[in-house]
């Protein structure tokens, strides 16, 4: 099989990656100010300079920052929109895991006025890993439009800026939609959206939550992808987006379970992304079933690499799952990643740098095995 020279390549990863201690020291060292901004954003390049050679020295073909600027996956980006501002309410979100459970803790967020783009949030730190890579593509992450609602649902918004929900929604996806294009200006190619929402949907406890709510529980999966498409209507050319689901990535704990079932129809053939890198690493995912529905030209990079454990995973066992995954979808549209990042917040999951780098190999050493 011919090389693949388009994102999502063959062996990819989801995004985020262990902050190294010298990292973690500078950010605490910020945190109590000992350590002015200039010394941490120096503390930050350093550390991405490194992780982007390690990717490329690994035979990554596309290349991300880590997320060594950020405390967590979405918090940083969706703080940074107009009219969503923090409160003082905590929002915990429960996980577990084999070992027993525990809480994410971040501050609540309302949508108390127009939502907005105000600057490129994220910009320059894609200018730096551009600038920075050499042999890669650099691929930035964000959260999708969908977890501006998810978390919090119609009562995070302000009825006298929003009286009209819709009003919102048309807001929020023009607020994306600006923030891709101001990417695409930027240089951005490969740009992935984040949303563990469309996963946690295939959960009848998480649709059990949103009804509690007062939401339409059965349908706001459709809701989610029709907003992300109006984000999307304006998409650069020769940019490729994906997208990323999985039930949680909290250090090595996780929040839903199911699988792929109640949202794939819809999912794979209504959403306008070019690829969907999908959780698959365990049972809680299902099985490969769902792949069924994937359109022509679609691209699935299949998740078979935990992150949450770590465990190297066999590389006969990658490639009879991998063969299991063809029975459904045609092995060309067919890739291999890891199931999440390994550190979607700043306290990382429960393995080590080497664990994680041993990973990152098993993956590149098994798509040339499998794809050549």
């Amino acid at each position: 099989m011919a090389p693949r020279l388009a994102a999502p390549f063959r062996a990819d990863h989801v995004g985020s990656l262990l902050r190294p201690p010298e990292l973690l020291q500078a950010r605490d060292d910020f945190a109590e100010g000992t350590l002015d901004a200039a010394g941490l954003k120096e503390a930050e390049d350093t550390a991405i300079r490194d992780v982007v050679k390690l990717q490329e020295e690994i035979g990554l073909q596309s290349a991300t920052d880590g997320e060594f600027r950020r405390t967590s996956w979405h918090i940083d980006f969706i703080y940074q929109l107009g009219g969503v501002d923090r409160t003082d309410e905590e929002l915990q979100v429960a996980f577990k895991n084999a070992d027993g459970s525990t809480f994410f803790r971040s501050a609540g967020l309302k949508v108390d006025g127009k939502v907005r783009l105000e600057q490129t949030i994220f910009g320059d730190a894609f200018q730096f890993l551009k600038d920075t890579v050499t042999t890669s593509m650099p691929k930035l992450t964000i959260p999708s439009p969908s977890m501006v609602h998810y978390r919090g649902g119609a009562a995070a918004i302000d009825p006298e800026v929003y009286p009209d929900v819709e009003g919102f929604w048309t807001d929020l996806s023009a607020a994306y939609a600006d923030e891709i294009r101001r990417l695409g200006e930027l240089g951005c190619t490969y740009l992935q959206l984040d949303d563990t929402s469309l996963a946690y949907l295939n959960d009848p406890a998480q649709r059990a939550m949103i009804a509690e709510r007062g939401e339409d529980a059965e349908h706001q999966h459709l809701r989610y992808i029709r907003q992300i498409n109006a984000a999307l209507t304006a998409k650069p050319e020769g940019m490729t987006v994906t997208t990323h689901m999985c039930r949680g990535n909290f250090q090595s704990y996780w929040a839903a379970e199911g699988g792929y079932d109640f949202v794939a129809e819809a999912l794979f053939n209504e959403l306008d992304v070019d690829g969907f890198f999908l959780e698959y690493d365990d049972a809680r995912s299902g099985d490969f079933k769902p792949l069924r529905y994937v359109p022509e030209g679609k691209m699935v990079v299949l998740g078979l690499v935990t992150t949450k454990r770590p465990d190297l995973e066999r590389k006969d066992d990658l490639k009879r799952r991998i063969d299991e995954a063809s029975q459904y979808a045609p092995l060309e549209q067919l890739c291999l990643s890891p199931q999440c990042g390994f550190s979607s917040t700043v306290e990382g999951n429960r393995l080590t740098f080497d664990d994680e780098v041993n990973k990152l190999r098993l993956i590149v050493d098994t798509a040339r095995e499998v794809w050549g």
